[in-house]
């Protein structure tokens, strides 16, 4: 399962829906927005999306995760719409009979989604500038950004 949403969602739900009694482990990964970036004091934030073809490749990034890894459920979801500091921008969970396919399988997803989703994030900044980031190609290699954030 892969969604966008425009409206803060149900951590809680989210993961309950992932449950199942042949799972030992779930992992999940929360990404947050944070007050910084390259330098800039970042004030909020949009996230643009290209719905029809996000959400197929979404889903095709977690069919493939299910595919790779012994994994028993995973889904994802990806805020759209203006966020403000602190709010989650995306989500990913995954339960597994065991925790190595777990954690391996939330990374993979994650990364493929930076890389894969057509979705935009623009940023604001205090000095009343703001600017869309592009991120692909730190989340192509899987290094640390300058920003400091892991891809």
């Amino acid at each position: 399962m892969f969604a966008l949403i425009d409206t803060q969602t149900d951590l809680i739900q989210l993961r309950d829906e992932l449950t199942d009694h042949s799972a030992g482990g779930y992992v999940s990964f929360e990404g947050w927005v944070r007050d910084h970036n390259e330098g800039q004091q970042v004030l909020k934030l949009a996230y643009e999306a290209y719905p029809l073809l996000a959400n197929k490749e979404g889903g095709k990034i977690v069919h493939e995760a299910m595919d790779k890894f012994e994994i028993i459920k995973a889904a994802c979801v990806h805020r759209t719409g203006l966020l403000e500091i602190g709010e989650l921008a995306v989500w990913v969970g995954v339960s597994s009979a065991h925790r190595d396919a777990a954690f391996s399988a939330c990374r993979y997803i994650i990364d493929e989604i930076k890389v894969r989703v057509p979705i935009w994030k623009k940023e604001y900044y205090v000095s009343g500038d703001s600017g869309w980031v592009d991120c692909e190609e730190c989340a192509k290699h899987g290094h640390v950004h300058s920003h400091g954030e892991h891809r």
